[in-house]
């Protein structure tokens, strides 16, 4: 990632500070020693930036905020952010990740889905091209709700299927919709996002982790959801 961590540290610093709406909370003592472990693990700074917004996005609809959020209160949003990271560009294998699963709900993770692909359609992020994606996610949600119980067994691993592939469909579509040059400013980030593992890598691997990369930075400059369910 190209800093040291005490520069890793101020980075994430500065960023509560923002997050606290300027109220200033120092990465000092065991604080600093958890973050500069993150950052001895190689994890990404927007990757961390990523769990403290997920943090503050349960804290906010838990009602007013009394406090400000100290960092060590978002290591488990941080770690978990990690984790998908890692999946995403093929760290870790699917079998590894199952042993994982989702603390979210089918439908509940349906329902963000839908909420986040209908904003990226309504802000004209992305255009009508994505309406069928968005009809069969629709229709995923509406059989998740009817089935009473909740989808179990066979009728459960089937959806997860048809959502894995809806997810392959979604990133081919946002590849097809991205012009050279910003795939090209993206391959650039990827880089930088993987440099702490590049000299651990062959190049094969490397090469698959930094398109993987590629399509999870293009899915969040596009507003899209990981639609496949783990």
């Amino acid at each position: 990632m190209g800093t040291e961590p005490v520069d890793y540290c101020r980075e994430i610093e500065t960023y509560l500070c923002r997050k606290n709406d300027g109220h200033l909370l120092r990465v000092v003592g065991p604080s600093f020693a958890r973050v500069a472990d993150w950052e001895r693990r190689g994890v990404p700074l927007k990757v961390v930036f990523a769990g403290i917004d997920r943090y503050f996005e349960r804290y906010y609809r838990q009602g007013p905020r009394r406090r400000p959020v100290k960092i060590d209160f978002c290591e488990a949003d941080v770690l978990d952010v990690f984790d998908e990271w890692k999946r995403a560009v093929g760290f870790v294998q699917p079998a590894a990740a199952a042993a994982h699963p989702s603390r979210e709900s089918l439908p509940a993770h349906l329902e963000r889905v839908l909420t986040k692909l209908s904003s990226a359609r309504a802000s004209g992020a992305i255009g009508d091209a994505f309406d069928p994606a968005i009809d069969a996610v629709a229709r995923e949600l509406d059989a998740a709700r009817a089935a009473k119980g909740g989808l179990r067994g066979e009728a459960r691993h089937a959806a997860i299927d048809r959502l894995a592939d809806m997810d392959r469909q979604l990133t081919a579509l946002a590849r097809s919709s991205a012009d050279a040059a910003r795939l090209a400013a993206l391959e650039r980030e990827a880089d930088e996002e993987l440099a702490s593992f590049r000299s651990a890598m062959a190049p094969d691997a490397y090469g698959r982790a930094r398109e993987a990369a590629v399509d999870r930075l293009l899915r969040e400059r596009l507003g899209l959801p990981t639609v496949a369910f783990s």
